[in-house]
């Protein structure tokens, strides 16, 4: 059983955190002690620190992680290496000579998490292959897959099941971030679950100011343009329902100065990596795509999210929408739907087969109408749809509870930012840092130049080096040695070996800088 004292050192050491968020120690510690867990937090709750911690721990151990998305294994194969953890991904985007060449490194202990699909697990050389590795446990991310209950249903989910049998000494530990209570059921019997430590986080997003409002084309037109042109950092994302409305709406931006890219699948693969990586480092900060843009996406900067037709259902909009403020700093999401997107749902729902799958179908058509319809809360709606029941009834920020009207679409301050009672830990310690004095706005502009340039020399998205939040902590922290340096949230032993003298570099020129130009303001 690992102790506490050890939980904690590693926490420190790979992730530059000295406390956990509400349920992460218990879950980590659960999955260390060979018990299955069954975890449902939102975007954003720290998921993946819950199964990378105690992996970091298994020494000579390789924790196998099944997801379906490309995009975050090569995004948490890059983060878990800047920390110092060795782990590895084999997908369909690599030639057969690297998949053989990381399979055999595997097998010599050299991976403490291999990030696998989870079509691969039907294969039965790879189980055959899984059986000679010294595992600890297995992840199955995006667990609400294996359930026809939920809104993303894929079949080759199901194939999991296979790994309880074939290996039924190792944990299995499903994790979501969008599950009812029926859904959870089905993960457990799915995945044949034994007695499984359960968490499930709660719904509530505080830093989520959520608006739905019916629309007409030149109503949703109007505010698009005003909410993009009042994003003042980070990076937004606009939903359409087809490829055709993506391609419309990124001329329209384009034609009303506002720089996007379109992700859909009638563009080629390297068109469509050309356009996500442009985004993801920041250089272009929209992009316009269908609904299956962002599955993966651990871009922690989104400022914006904006739906620009009726989701399929309350799990995907809150799935969707919950891309937005990762970070823990305030977002905005956007629903700003017709009324003709009540014939396209229907018309789609209408061409399904299966009689059970459709009413489904139908059932989860209702309950999103029913959202957007309503006057209650809408935070207090997506957590009673999760089976959740708070005992506050209003979040004080969405459109139901503030009643906005078009003009109060300006973004809510940032970082500056005052929270209900109910604001989360993170959320606080964000709060807590206050508006970056004018002065201090070259640091900021030059600790993101540094970023971009370590991002681009290592080909992977800037917050992989470090998230914006960090470098407003430096920003506000201003740290002169290396000892203060590990004070600031995320830099652990290896992030602050490799960056370390060169970010304190940077701050002490400016600072200097500043106090030539502001001899009364000083360094601190």
């Amino acid at each position: 059983m690992l102790s506490e004292s050890q939980l904690l050192g590693a926490l420190s050491r790979h992730w530059g955190y000295t406390s956990f968020r509400p349920g992460q120690k218990e879950i980590a510690r659960s999955i260390a002690d060979g018990r299955d867990a069954c975890v449902v937090m939102p975007t954003g709750g720290g998921k993946s620190l819950c199964y990378q911690l105690p992996a970091s721990l298994a020494k000579g151990r390789t924790a196998i992680v099944i997801s379906p998305l490309i995009a975050l294994m090569q995004d948490q194969v890059a983060q878990l290496g800047e920390m110092g953890i060795p782990a590895a991904a084999i997908n369909s985007t690599l030639a057969q000579s690297q998949k053989e060449r990381l399979r055999g490194e595997a097998m010599t202990g050299a991976f403490r998490l291999l990030y696998l699909s989870p079509e691969s697990i039907a294969q039965e050389d790879t189980l055959r292959w899984l059986k000679s590795l010294n595992l600890s446990f297995f992840v199955i991310d995006e667990a609400h897959c294996i359930s026809e209950w939920g809104h993303d249903f894929r079949p080759e989910y199901r194939q999991l099941n296979r790994l309880r049998a074939r290996f039924p000494s190792l944990p299995i530990a499903a994790f979501t971030a969008s599950a009812t209570q029926r859904v959870r059921h089905d993960i457990v019997q799915q995945l044949s679950l034994r007695n499984p430590s359960k968490l499930i986080a709660s719904f509530y997003r505080p830093n989520l100011r959520y608006l739905a409002r019916e629309t007409t084309r030149t109503e949703q037109e109007a505010m698009l343009l005003a909410s993009l042109r009042n994003l003042q950092e980070g990076s937004a994302i606009v939903y359409a329902s087809t490829i055709k409305r993506v391609e419309e709406v990124r001329e329209f931006l384009e034609a009303n100065g506002i720089a996007a890219v379109a992700y859909h699948g009638k563009m080629d693969a390297e068109e469509r990596r050309k356009n996500q990586q442009l985004w993801s480092a920041d250089e272009v900060r929209v992009v316009v795509g269908t609904m299956a843009f962002g599955l993966g996406i651990n871009k922690p900067n989104v400022r914006t999210v904006i739906h620009l037709a009726l989701p399929k259902s309350v799990e995907q909009y809150y799935q969707e929408a919950g891309r937005a403020g990762r970070d823990g700093l305030p977002a905005d999401c956007l629903l700003l739907w017709q009324q003709r997107d009540q014939a396209t749902i229907g018309y789609f729902i209408g061409q399904i087969g299966d009689e059970q799958e459709k009413q489904h179908a139908w059932q989860r058509f209702h309950e999103i109408r029913e959202f957007v319809d309503g006057s209650a809360c809408r935070q207090l709606e997506i957590c009673r749809h999760f089976g959740e029941t708070p005992k506050w009834t209003s979040c004080g920020k969405c459109d139901a509870c503030s009643r906005m009207s078009h003009s109060s679409l300006a973004p809510a301050p940032r970082p500056q930012w005052t929270e209900s009672r109910r604001t989360t830990g993170k959320a606080k310690r964000q709060a807590s840092l206050k508006t970056i004095p004018s002065p201090l706005s070259g640091l900021l502009d030059a600790l993101k130049e540094w970023r971009r340039k370590k991002a681009r020399s290592a080909n992977v998205p800037a917050f992989v080096i470090l998230h914006d939040s960090v470098l407003n902590e430096l920003c506000a922290k201003l740290p002169e040695s290396v000892s203060q340096l590990r004070t600031v949230r995320g830099f652990g032993e290896k992030r602050t070996g490799r960056y370390g003298s060169e970010i304190l570099e940077i701050i002490a020129h400016s600072c200097a800088r500043i106090s030539r130009s502001r001899p009364e303001m000083g360094t601190a």
